[in-house]
């Protein structure tokens, strides 16, 4: 099963299917759940999917990495469980729904600008000259912006080549969410958005896809989510953040964007914070699901067991294999935020969720810190998930 899976990797299949152990304390059952959407979690869905199917026998989860607005649309039509975005609904996609849409955070990420320069794995950018990069105003790497902030680097006389997502994408609203709050000229010519009118540069599908054009090209640069660029150990820029300082996407960077006040629905952005430390393009990823469950198609022992994976990926076990392949862990106000928003969902009225008590569960939030401390090795097949994607 192993080697058919990493077959599917190799030939670009975005799909991941498989099963595992079920608790005993739970009844088994054959339930099958189906979700589709952002690229930019995928290493992370992948593993810890996995995980829980291996403790859940009797239970499947397929998951098409098609991009943020691929999977909107198919949790508007019902033909899957649950979305994946990297943007929150805006109020016109709210608006088609057919009913009430929760957003569940899974984890934290960054977009980053990576690039490829021979000789060179450093490179320090502004917002303005990364908006003037992606729209065609700054065409060569040796242009005298570029060099006046990076003085200590010989930049090469090369045509710079842009490379941005061609699908509709969460990392591309989140990109030009930061891009439209630093660059007055990119908000009146661009806007925000998860697919835009690009003025410059190459398109390609994925999260994956950006990767490996910016890897094969000379002179490219791209937006990739962060976890990409550090499994694949490219090159990417020292961004300035709002406190005037150049930063690079770390775990610890992204985290430090998300020391705020959290909304109790968890849809917000966390591009161009103010914490000293943020790395300025941050994001928190969702799961979107429909707050009443009982839809034509939808059994209640479906729902109960997406709400019980829902309460896995943001448990300490979950969180650590965020942390595994290059996310960050959610903090513990969101843990909190978002295990509130989980016990709302219900079937047609009677609650399905079954919660540890609250002061139990702030126990084991506290502790993930230290379990995420320890020493975890992934399997060469985990190890190959993240490489090839």
């Amino acid at each position: 099963m192993k080697k058919k899976l990493l077959l599917f990797f190799l030939i670009g299949l975005t799909l991941f299917s498989c099963s595992g152990s079920r608790d005993k304390s739970k009844r088994s059952v054959a339930v099958t759940l189906s979700g589709a959407g952002a690229t930019f979690p995928y290493p992370f869905y992948s593993i810890v999917f996995r995980d829980y199917m291996r403790k859940h026998p009797g239970v499947t989860i397929n998951y098409g990495a098609i991009g943020s607005g691929g999977g909107i649309r198919s949790l508007r039509d019902k033909s899957v469980d649950f979305g994946a975005s990297d943007a929150f609904l805006s109020e016109k996609e709210t608006a088609s729904m057919s009913a009430e849409v929760l957003h569940i955070p899974t984890c934290m990420g960054g977009v980053v600008l990576s690039f490829t320069l021979n000789g060179i794995d450093s490179l320090r950018l502004t917002g303005e000259l990364v908006a003037d990069i992606f729209m065609g105003k700054i065409t060569r790497w040796n242009d005298p912006r570029l060099v006046a902030e990076n003085p200590d680097i010989l930049l090469p006389d090369l045509e710079i080549t842009p490379v941005y997502r061609s699908d509709g994408s969460g990392t591309t609203f989140v990109f030009s969410d930061y891009l439209n709050k630093v660059s007055p000229e990119w908000k009146r010519v661009m806007g925000k958005g998860k697919a835009l009118k690009w003025k410059a540069g190459l398109a390609a599908k994925g999260n994956p896809g950006v990767a490996s054009i910016v890897q094969l090209t000379e002179g490219a640069i791209g937006y990739i989510g962060s976890e990409y660029a550090l499994s694949l150990q490219m090159p990417s820029a020292y961004l300035k953040n709002r406190a005037g300082n150049y930063v690079k996407a770390t775990l610890e960077t992204i985290a430090a964007a998300a020391e705020t006040d959290l909304p109790d629905d968890m849809k917000l952005t966390l591009t161009d914070m103010p914490h000293p430390d943020a790395y300025p393009i941050s994001l928190m990823t969702w799961i979107l699901v429909y707050q009443d469950q009982a839809y034509p198609g939808h059994s209640k022992q479906e729902a109960e067991v997406l709400v019980d994976l829902l309460n896995y990926i943001i448990s300490p076990d979950g969180q650590k294999l965020a942390e595994q392949v290059n996310y960050a862990p959610l903090p513990l106000q969101a843990v909190q935020k978002t295990q509130r928003i989980i016990n709302r969902i219900h079937f047609g009225g009677e609650r399905i969720s079954t919660v540890p008590d609250p002061e139990m569960a702030v126990v084991n939030v506290l502790s993930q810190t230290e379990v995420a401390k320890d020493s975890m090795k992934m399997s060469r097949f985990e190890k190959s998930i993240v490489n090839e994607r």
